[in-house]
């Protein structure tokens, strides 16, 4: 595995570094790095271009003159493609020029850009960057002392107010979070400089043999059984049951005729 040196902001050797073999060290392909790179190219086009065609240019639709008889070429609009002002033919229109990339070509590419940094030795990793202010200045001074080239691409982990504030205004310096990292990034900035969070952390995103570590496995209790309870409608009726019938009074016998 390869072993990389911790520098701290003031660019002092402060510890070292384990990286993924895998991640850091991969053989360099230079197809896939070419296919990231148009990918990613691909989909910052606006596909906003437009023209008019012969329906959408001003213009009368009469026919400037009869077919015939007059000794000049036929022609039927004034809008018509050979003319000056008329309408473009099969001009380009609005489009996206975005396309899917397969996954394991992205993954492939960026482990390719990686070890191509740390192979040519512009990989630096600081060991967090902790800035007091949000300068410009102070940051500038701070990437001179790690001998910065004149294009940098900042790597870091996590929210950092003041890194992003200080790295907007400086020309050729990019900030970017581990996950959304790509190889056109590194390709176009000459030296990376990566916090030590975010290296261990693109070691384990982009290696394919790390597994993480299982969970502890946890007993599960079974749940006490319900109890039944009484519905509305069968409470009445127990209540029913238990009061005591009413007895039947015997009616008077009617008279039944005049003795």
């Amino acid at each position: 595995m390869p072993v990389v040196d911790v520098f701290n902001l003031e660019g002092k050797k402060v510890g070292q570094v384990e990286l993924a073999d895998t991640v850091f060290g991969a053989k360099v392909n230079p197809h896939l790095l070419h296919e990231a790179s148009r990918w990613y190219q691909a989909g910052l086009r606006a596909g906003t271009h437009k023209v008019k065609e012969k329906s959408e240019v001003s213009g009368a639709g009469r026919k400037l003159w009869r077919q015939k008889g007059t000794g000049r070429a036929r022609v039927g609009s004034i809008r018509s493609p050979l003319w000056r002002h008329g309408g473009t033919v099969h001009g380009p229109r609005p489009r996206d020029y975005s396309y899917a990339l397969p996954k394991k070509m992205l993954l492939g590419a960026l482990r390719s850009a990686l070890s191509a940094k740390l192979a040519e030795e512009k990989l630096t990793v600081v060991d967090a960057w902790q800035l007091e202010t949000h300068k410009t200045k102070a940051l500038r001074e701070t990437l001179d002392k790690l001998n910065t080239a004149r294009t940098a691409l900042l790597v870091s982990a996590g929210e950092n107010q003041n890194l992003a504030l200080a790295s907007r205004n400086l020309e050729g310096v990019t900030l970017v979070a581990p996950n959304v990292l790509q190889p056109y990034d590194l390709l176009k900035h000459e030296r990376l400089i990566v916090s030590r969070d975010a290296a261990v952390r693109l070691s384990r995103s982009l290696d394919p043999d790390y597994a993480p570590a299982d969970a502890p496995h946890v007993e599960t209790i079974a749940p006490a059984p319900a109890v039944k309870k009484e519905t509305a409608s069968a409470a009445p009726k127990k209540a029913a049951a238990k009061k005591p019938a009413a007895k039947k009074t015997a009616k008077p016998a009617g008279k039944k005729g005049k003795e």
